[in-house]
This record gives structure tokens, C-alpha cells and sequence, in this order.
């Protein structure tokens, strides 16, 4: 074969190539607030469209037909869906954390977070919540979580779903939903705290800088005693006050130190 028919053959195969010409659904385009990861492509899109959304915060099961879960977020406003896939050399796992990382940069607050069999079954996660089959992988291959943004896109919520499916294909789906009326108040799980401050080593309530709030201790001492073992240092204006209403609520005071930095509101450092 001359060079310049086998420069010819290469090149045909590298266009018709399914991974180079991997390309995006028609019409799809990326949502503002969520970066799209390197050599992703949309697979699935899902323009706006008003509609009430409920959005699991615990893991999912169906009993007699019905799927349960411990709590949720519901709201309704304008939704939109967008599955990408991922190139090969990458990871749903690696996606899902670059994604998570850069939406807590900007301040969104994490209200549900888990991970692999945590989650439930991934069947449901895919067929139930997101109407999509090509999210259907291994219950250890799964990850999900839900976000608040940050003022003043406040009344918007995101959820995050990666998967990678028994033939390696990656995927990571992403919902955001802007709510028609204010979202209110709503709360992060207390195992969804554990777990953040375990993968981050910090958890940051900047709005908590007054005298220690009920709920929000009770939400925290919780997280803390899921895991006996933990010690975290408190920093903040009124950090010494948190600590004895976390020990009031049963955290043992030998796990729980007074901070010297300054932070704004509530700061939690786990001590490793």
C-alpha cells in the first residue's frame, strides 16, 4: 500500500470513528450554572418544561409497587435534563466529584449525598426518578446527589447522578429545576454532613453565626455520632457556644475542640 493510501484509509477510519464523532444530541446545549466535563458528549436532552419534581433524599426501594424513600424535596417550576457521556479513559466516579466540587465553589449547598448500595437500587434511580434506561448500572457503580444553588438562584435545586454500566460506559446526568414559588427552608440530611466532612475535611455554615440553633444542632450532633471515632475543631464567633450545645446532645466533649482561626458563621475542620 502507497503512503498516500494508507494516509487515505487511516484518516476514513478516524472520521467514522463512533468516539471522534461522538457528538451531541440535536438541540442540546449545557446549562449555565453546570460546567460540562472534557470530551463529554450529550447523549440525552430534556429541554425546559414545567413540572412538579420529587426529588429523593434517602435511598430508594419499591414495596408493593410503590418506591419509598426517608425524605425528599418536591417543588415544581421549569426543568431541564441533560445525560452526558463520558469519553473512556474517564470515570463516572471522577465526573461526579469535579462537577459536585465546582458547584459547592460557588456556594450551592449540598442537601442529600450517596454513594454506591447507600443509594439503593440504581434500576429505580434510572427508570423511577430520571426516566432515562440508559442510567441503569450497578448499585456500586452509583452516585446521587442534590444541591441548592446559591443567591440568587436560591430557588433552584440540581441533582447529580453518575453511573458507570457493566459494558464501562460512563455516564453523569444532570436535572436542575427552577422553582416557580421560593423553595423555603430545607435542610442537608444528617448523613449527608457525615459524609461531606469526611470526603472534604470541612463543613461551612456561614449563615450560622449566631447562638446556636436547635435544629441545626440537632442535624449536626446527629451527623457526628454516625461516627464515634471523628474529631472535629469549631471555629466561628460563637463557636464555643456550638460546642456545648453539641455536647449537650450527646457528642463526647474529648471529640470536640475550640478553633483560633476567624470564619464566618459556623466551621467545622475534622481533625485527621
Amino acid at each position: 500500500m502507497s503512503l498516500r493510501k494508507g494516509f487515505i484509509r487511516a484518516l476514513a477510519l478516524c472520521c467514522f470513528s463512533p468516539l471522534v464523532f461522538a457528538a451531541d444530541v440535536p438541540g442540546s446545549q449545557d446549562l449555565p450554572a453546570v460546567a460540562r466535563q472534557v470530551d463529554a458528549h450529550i447523549a440525552d436532552y430534556r429541554p425546559a418544561e414545567e413540572k412538579e419534581r420529587i426529588y429523593p433524599m434517602g435511598a430508594i426501594r419499591k414495596i408493593s409497587g410503590q418506591l419509598r424513600y426517608d425524605g425528599q424535596a418536591t417543588a415544581r417550576g421549569q426543568t431541564t435534563a441533560i445525560t452526558y457521556e463520558l469519553p473512556a479513559e474517564h470515570t463516572s466516579s471522577a465526573a461526579f466529584t469535579a462537577t459536585r466540587e465546582a458547584l459547592q465553589a460557588k456556594g450551592a449547598q449540598l442537601l442529600f449525598w450517596c454513594q454506591a448500595r447507600d443509594c439503593g437500587e440504581s434500576s429505580l434511580w434510572a427508570n423511577e426518578v430520571f426516566g432515562n434506561a440508559k442510567l441503569v448500572g450497578a448499585d456500586g457503580q452509583q452516585e446521587y446527589l442534590l444541591l441548592r444553588l446559591a443567591a440568587p438562584q436560591d430557588n433552584s435545586l440540581v441533582a447529580l447522578y453518575g453511573i458507570t454500566r457493566g459494558n464501562r460506559r460512563a455516564y453523569l446526568h444532570v436535572e436542575q429545576m427552577d422553582a416557580s414559588a421560593p423553595l423555603g427552608n430545607l435542610l442537608p440530611t444528617s448523613a449527608t454532613l457525615l459524609r461531606e466532612l469526611k470526603s472534604t475535611g470541612e463543613l461551612d455554615f456561614p449563615a450560622l453565626g449566631a447562638e446556636p440553633d436547635a435544629t441545626w444542632l440537632t442535624l449536626i450532633s446527629r451527623g457526628l455520632n454516625l461516627d464515634a471515632t471523628m474529631r472535629v475543631s469549631l471555629t466561628g464567633p460563637t463557636a464555643e457556644a456550638w460546642r456545648q450545645g453539641l455536647i449537650d446532645r450527646g457528642v463526647r466533649a474529648a471529640r470536640l475542640e475550640t478553633g483560633t482561626g476567624d470564619a464566618k458563621g459556623l466551621h467545622l475542620h475534622l481533625i485527621r
